[in-house]
C-alpha cells in the first residue's frame, strides 16, 4: 500500500482526549448556568423581602401610629408567600420621631434576615 493511498483520520487515543475536554467544558457551563440561576432566585428573595419591610413601614406611616418602643413581630404575604417580619421601635434624641428597624425573614431562612430597613415615624402634631 502507497503512502498517498493510506487514509488519514483521528486515533482513539485523540478522540478520548477530545470527548474528555468537552465533558469538562460542558461540566463548567452547567455548573456556571445553576449557579446563575439560583442567584436569580435569591435575588427575586431578598427583593420581595425589601418589599414587605417597605410596606410595614408604610403602613406606620400611612396610619399615624406612634408604636411604643419595644420589639414586635407579626407575617405578611407578598407574591404569594408568606414572609415574617420583626420591628424594634426605639427612641430618639429629638422626642417627635422615634426609629424603626425592621427585619424580614423567609420561612424556610430560619433567623436568617433576607431583608434589612431602618426608618423614621414622626408622632402626629395635634
Amino acid at each position: 500500500m502507497s503512502a498517498a493511498r493510506r487514509q488519514r483520520g483521528f486515533t482513539l487515543l485523540e478522540t478520548l482526549v477530545a470527548l474528555a475536554i468537552l465533558a469538562i467544558a460542558l461540566s463548567a457551563a452547567f455548573r456556571a448556568l445553576g449557579v446563575t440561576a439560583q442567584s436569580a432566585a435569591e435575588l427575586r428573595e431578598r427583593t420581595l423581602g425589601d418589599w414587605v419591610a417597605e410596606n410595614r413601614l408604610a403602613e406606620l406611616r400611612a396610619t399615624g401610629a406612634w408604636p411604643q418602643p419595644g420589639v414586635s413581630e407579626g407575617s405578611a404575604e407578598q407574591a404569594g408567600r408568606s414572609y415574617r417580619w420583626r420591628e424594634e421601635v426605639k427612641t430618639t434624641p429629638n422626642p417627635l420621631f422615634r426609629r424603626v428597624d425592621l427585619s424580614v425573614f423567609a420561612p424556610e431562612s430560619g433567623e436568617h434576615a433576607i431583608a434589612r430597613l431602618t426608618g423614621y415615624v414622626a408622632r402626629p402634631l395635634q
